[in-house]
């Protein structure tokens, strides 16, 4: 049998019927740059993400690259954020003039240590941006003060956690909801992603909001007319187009993928080897990946390679580890629940799609390799 850790022709085979007459009325319109279906699918995210603003761009990268951009960092200033996380999230940092300044996990959610975070915070520190991993959210509540008494910016990285939400206070909260602004990324590999790249930056204030609009377009709202230097960060009409006819499906896609994870864990329960995910009982996760702690995990990946299972390990070299950072002086040991994640994790097939079948030939072939 062949599971692969993630099949989207068999996604393409449910929807093609809704997405290639909204591709066919792109084509027929012949608007591909900044379309109608742009503005409408920035309206859908927004009433998603409980956020008053949506912007759309070219990338997940962009989606954190623009905001901080827009802080204006200036050498020295620093944004606070986990080394365990796809590289996007401390390379708009540097990229945008800043410093990423690292902090640990916790073992359990992989999710930023809130407490670290505290800890972590200088008189240049400017924003902190915390990371939804694979789809469960972070402690916002416990971050939320820490910006308010300090004046600083909360820049959720929710690019694998959109439809993600946490219980605060009684009230169910969604990703994108309470930050500054979030960041999210359509990449095909995502809950909702789209047949290329792409991006959408949610936004709490009208001033961020109508400055990151400008910023995406070359820094103007009027062509040819430029308030500052800005870049090309449009999301193409087509990309809009896919995502507008996905997204009725993404609630029930999350929903099954919820499934699938509480059948691996069921499957999995009682073998010491390996430790499922840890879900908050605060959250409602998503499922982007389904990851595993497994001791002898390199082992395990080629086993699982062999009987024909996908699998991913994310993330094999925490950033402050990566040669690219070298200049942030740390060294290994620092901190020690990423380096121990980056050597036990990895993630499994979770997809809608999944057959039982599917789902039980991977529980059995796991079981096979530690019995």
């Amino acid at each position: 049998m062949n599971v692969p850790l993630l099949d989207l022709q068999a996604q393409h085979r449910a929807i093609k019927d809704e997405v290639l007459p909204a591709l066919q009325a792109v084509i027929e319109s012949q608007q591909f740059v900044m379309g109608p279906q742009i503005a409408q699918l920035e309206a859908e995210l927004a009433k998603l993400c409980h956020a008053p603003h949506a912007v759309a761009c070219a990338s997940g990268t962009d989606a954190l690259l623009l905001p901080l951009k827009a802080l204006a960092l200036k050498p020295g200033d620093e944004v606070i954020t986990t080394p365990f996380t796809f590289f996007a999230t401390a390379g708009t940092i540097h990229n945008a003039g800043g410093t990423p300044v690292f902090v640990d996990i916790e073992p359990g959610t992989f999710n930023i240590d809130t407490a670290a975070v505290e800890a972590a915070i200088t008189p240049r520190t400017r924003a902190i941006m915390p990371v939804h991993l694979f789809g469960q959210m972070a402690a916002l509540e416990r971050l939320l003060p820490l910006v308010q008494a300090r004046g600083l910016k909360l820049i959720e990285d929710a690019a694998q956690a959109i439809g993600a939400r946490r219980k605060i206070d009684g009230r169910w909260r969604m990703a994108g909801e309470l930050g500054w602004v979030s960041g999210f990324s359509f990449f095909p590999s995502k809950n909702l992603g789209a047949w290329g790249d792409g991006g959408m930056i949610t936004a709490s204030e009208d001033e961020i909001a109508a400055r990151l609009r400008k910023l995406r377009l070359h820094g103007g709202a009027k062509q040819y007319y430029h308030d500052e230097v800005g870049t090309n960060s449009r999301l193409d009409t087509i990309q809009a187009a896919v995502l507008l006819a996905k997204l009725p499906h993404l609630a029930a896609w999350s929903a099954r993928r919820r499934e699938h994870a509480a059948y691996y864990d069921q499957g999995l329960a009682g073998l010491p080897a390996v430790r499922t995910p840890v879900v908050d009982p605060c959250n409602e996760h998503i499922f982007h990946q389904y990851t595993l702690r497994a001791e002898r995990r390199d082992g395990l990946q080629t086993h699982l390679k062999s009987a024909g299972i996908g699998n991913a390990i994310y993330y094999p070299v925490p950033l402050h580890l990566q040669n690219c950072f070298r200049y942030l002086g740390h060294s290994r040991g620092r901190f020690p629940e990423s380096e121990r994640a980056a050597a036990e994790a990895i993630s499994l097939p979770v997809y809608p799609e999944l057959t039982r079948d599917q789902l039980d030939y991977v529980i059995d072939a796991i079981r096979r390799f530690y019995r």
